[in-house]
């Protein structure tokens, strides 16, 4: 009778970790479809880049400086490989389009034109999506970060190595105002 109970506790315990198991992969798994969103969204705000760049330079030939740290700031986004850098290039490639937006304003013709006007759309666009992910994404990981710190939960995060995830953070002043120019 006595070996019946201590082999259903070991059943029990043995059901229980497999279930915290199960569902530190699912949250795990849920955090990295999130990040994939993200980096669409990154991909795509890269790729406009360039363009915007061309069209700007057609018009800001003596403006070099401020279009070299755009694509300076683009390839460090490109580059980067873990949560905290991308973070970081995003911060710098957001102050630095908002510089190229205020140079912009210096250039009547430039805001008139369609191509910029089509392509500063469709990076606003593309901002909003990846806040949008990036709120998402931060949900997850909160949700991922409460369950490999909550007892007994942690018990076994830290048993079979699941650790703390990094959120997608960007600075307050870029998070709050994505680039925008008047066109007025």
């Amino acid at each position: 009778m006595e070996s019946l109970i201590v082999g259903g506790v070991g059943i029990a315990l043995l059901i229980w970790t497999i279930s915290i198991y199960n569902g530190f992969v699912a949250l795990r798994a849920s955090r990295d479809a999130s990040w994939s969103d993200i980096d669409v969204q990154l991909t795509r705000r890269y790729n406009l880049i360039p363009n915007l760049v061309e069209v700007v330079k057609a018009y800001a030939r003596h403006e070099q400086d401020t279009l070299e740290q755009v694509i300076r700031a683009r390839q460090q986004g490109m580059d980067a490989s873990t949560v905290t850098d991308q973070g970081a290039a995003e911060n710098m490639l957001s102050t630095s389009l908002q510089r190229l937006f205020v140079l912009a304003e210096s250039y009547p013709d430039l805001k008139a034109n369609g191509n910029f006007m089509d392509l500063q759309h469709q990076l606003s666009e593309t901002e909003d999506l990846i806040q949008n992910a990036r709120r998402y994404y931060n949900a997850v990981v909160r949700d991922y970060n409460t369950k490999v710190d909550s007892f007994p939960d942690l018990l076994i995060a830290r048993l079979l190595h699941f650790a703390v995830a990094d959120y997608f953070e960007m600075d307050d002043i870029i998070q709050r105002s994505a680039p925008q120019v008047s066109l007025s």
